[in-house]
């Protein structure tokens, strides 16, 4: 089969213990999934999970032991960290139910979802989707991925982010509102999901803004930690 121009490489994520790489089909994102972080952004209460997707070219995939750079992005002037726990998904499923979902894990990874929110703010304001202040280039960096025999209760990992070596996001896995098998039965009865899939799975409260010249250093329990500067 020839093309007019030549496709683009799989995008894909190191594995932690061995030299094979995970390839990226979609990356889901679940809104506001702690209650806290749910609260400072003006809502309360246990709403029904929502999904934003991220092209997979806007993942800045970080090596273990190495500092990824970010550039700041474009038209922006409050950009905002948003440390999650990433599930990698190695079998895919339509309407999974939640006491299958971990069945269908491959492994886990540390994850930004960066954030234009003066931007997304605009577009809520006016009604809008969101993809300008979620899914523009490199807006979702990621560490390495863990296989899931390898770790151990993720349910109850700490989250934490430090920016510059001061805290400022520190929570803890289980206190998601929708927990990871609750979130991939969702996610599967409004997609059916496919290996290679990631879930970024929400972020816990204290999102604030980074400027050029911030280090971010982002840890799940258990992970491979995330670094991150941006420039």
């Amino acid at each position: 089969m020839s093309y007019v121009f030549n496709p683009a490489p799989v995008v894909s994520v190191p594995v932690l213990g061995i030299a094979e790489r995970f390839p990226v089909h979609r990356i889901y994102c679940v809104g506001r999934n702690y209650e806290e972080h749910a609260k400072e952004m003006g809502f309360t209460g246990r709403e029904p999970p929502f999904f934003f997707l991220k092209p997979t070219d806007s993942l800045i995939v970080v090596p273990e032991g190495e500092t990824g750079a970010m550039p700041y992005p474009s038209l922006t002037h409050n950009l905002h960290h948003e440390i999650e726990l990433v599930v990698a998904i190695g079998t895919g499923g339509k309407n999974i139910k939640a006491a299958d979902a971990y069945k269908h894990i491959y492994g886990y990874a540390v994850g930004l979802d960066m954030t234009r929110r003066d931007l997304q703010n605009d577009m809520k304001k006016q009604g809008r989707p969101w993809c300008i202040g979620k899914a523009f280039d490199q807006s979702a960096p990621i560490g390495p991925i863990t296989p899931a025999a390898a770790v151990s209760d993720i349910a109850h990992a700490e989250i934490s982010l430090q920016v510059n070596g001061q805290d400022r996001q520190r929570s803890n896995v289980s206190k998601l509102i929708w927990n990871i098998a609750e979130t991939i039965e969702h996610l599967s009865a409004a997609w059916e999901l496919q290996p290679g899939d990631l879930i970024y799975t929400g972020t816990p409260e204290g999102v604030a803004a980074v400027v050029a010249g911030d280090t971010l250093v982002g840890k799940v329990n258990t992970l491979c930690e995330l670094r991150v500067q941006i420039y």
